[in-house]
């Protein structure tokens, strides 16, 4: 068809055949999240709920039958001490008294705990509402992360049950979306997140921190662990998406709380962009220092191998 017969100048039309092909070349690896992708994740995290609250029920249902037993053969003891009057049967019975106290106090705690984890997936289920869903990319939101954290922290603090966060952020995201477009960067966003998304563990949650910044926390992760999955999803990336991105680590340490181990995290994602990008720091205490990915542009012995 002759452009000039729309009322097309010939260089407008074939500026604008040039974009459609230039957006499908670049495009073709950047699907975004669709429903039925969304339904799916939503239905093996929920899979996951089930079966990690499934865990916590048959356990303690286990103890609870345990110490259940315990107690009737206590009971027992006490109707036939009763007819007695034998000092040293009666000790004998406040000695078996003083042990059965020991289980008791260890159920109650490991009560308290499993209502702790119940807490922590119902913040997963409920993270599935409308509410607490970014709806651009349909990861987490703000909301959702800071209710995970808040009761990671809790776990932390009661029970020492360690865990890590990852701060992913889009590699010269205002250049993208300054060249192709807000539309084409809304396209990147979902595309990472869904990456993202794919490559976590079922307990992991994933949200979108602001802007083109990504946060995971992972529950049970010390930073070896976090620094193996933050460089090999960064490496997927690369290979599968039509850009890159960076990332940051740090573990969550006695007398933290969200906001600082979110800033640490957040340092080391910085020095990973000051660095050239394309690559993660974690930071470690005081010291910040750049994770190795198998292959490494970085001179050797200026940064951490971690062992996969």
């Amino acid at each position: 068809m002759d452009p000039s017969a729309l009322s097309i100048p010939t260089p407008v039309a074939l500026a604008i055949i040039a974009v459609f092909g230039y957006m499908i070349g670049r495009g073709s690896k950047w699907k975004p999240v669709t429903d039925a992708d969304q339904a799916r994740r939503e239905l093996k995290r929920a899979k996951a709920v089930a079966k990690e609250l499934e865990t916590i029920a048959d356990a303690v249902r286990k103890n609870l039958a345990t110490h259940s037993a315990s107690i009737s053969h206590f009971k027992d003891r006490v109707c036939e001490l009763g007819t007695q009057q034998k000092d040293a049967a009666w000790q004998e019975l406040c000695q078996e008294a003083e042990e059965m106290l020991k289980p008791t106090l260890r159920l109650a705690a490991q009560i308290a705990h499993a209502y702790d984890e119940i807490r922590q997936q119902s913040n997963h289920l409920m993270s599935f509402t409308e509410v607490r869903t970014d709806p651009l990319t349909r990861v987490s939101n703000r909301r959702a992360l800071d209710e995970t954290l808040d009761t990671m922290f809790s776990l932390l603090n009661r029970y020492d049950q360690r865990f890590s966060v990852a701060i992913f952020d889009i590699d010269h995201f205002k250049r993208l979306n300054d060249e192709h477009g807000h539309l084409y960067g809304d396209t990147a966003l979902q595309s990472v997140a869904k990456e993202i998304d794919t490559n976590v563990r079922d307990t992991d949650v994933v949200a979108r921190y602001g802007g083109e910044e990504f946060v995971v926390v992972m529950p049970h992760t010390g930073i070896e662990g976090a620094c193996v999955f933050a460089d090999r999803l960064r490496a997927r990336i690369e290979a599968n998406l039509s850009l890159t991105v960076s990332g940051g680590v740090a573990v969550a340490t006695d007398g933290d709380n969200p906001q600082t181990v979110l800033s640490r995290a957040d340092a080391a994602l910085y020095s990973a962009k000051a660095a050239g990008r394309n690559r993660v720091f974690r930071h470690i205490g005081g010291d910040i220092e750049p994770v190795c990915p198998e292959v490494s542009e970085l001179p050797a012995g200026d940064c951490v191998k971690v062992e996969g």
